[in-house]
């Protein structure tokens, strides 16, 4: 499948089989509340740290509501209890959109659908690598 770039030429999409991840099982880490954001979000990642993972392996990713149209979360690392924030907050999105944040639980690859932090509306592609997300260029 092609989608159009902003300059009108055709670009591949990602696929979510191109950035695999290894399916993890084991005791789940104590949560590392290790930041004042994380901190100040604690029961939500404390709910959220207690189910199985849902993404990039052994990670859970957590979202919720921060305003009318708008979703924010982090990626909680089951295995060590860390926890990666995602750098923006999603909004705006289309109404065909069923879900403005699209994953999988054995891959690294994450899509957003909508504006980040009210800017840049579209689709946007982020490959998770080292506890980071970071977005692919060229799309």
């Amino acid at each position: 499948m092609a989608i159009l770039s902003t300059e009108g030429r055709a670009a591949t999409q990602p696929s979510f089989a191109h950035y695999p991840a290894q399916a993890w099982s084991g005791k789940p880490a104590r949560l590392q509340l290790a930041d004042a954001r994380s901190q100040e979000y604690a029961a939500i990642l404390r709910k959220f740290a207690r189910q199985k993972p849902n993404f990039a392996g052994h990670f859970v990713l957590a979202t919720w509501g921060c305003g009318a149209g708008c979703v924010m979360g982090a990626a909680i690392d089951i295995e060590t209890g860390a926890v990666a924030w995602l750098p923006f907050t999603v909004c705006c999105w289309n109404a065909e959109v069923k879900e403005p944040l699209v994953f999988k639980a054995r891959s690294r690859l994450l899509e957003v659908n909508g504006s980040r932090n009210e800017q840049g509306a579209g689709v946007h592609y982020y490959l998770f690598d080292r506890g980071r997300f970071e977005e692919l260029p060229g799309r």
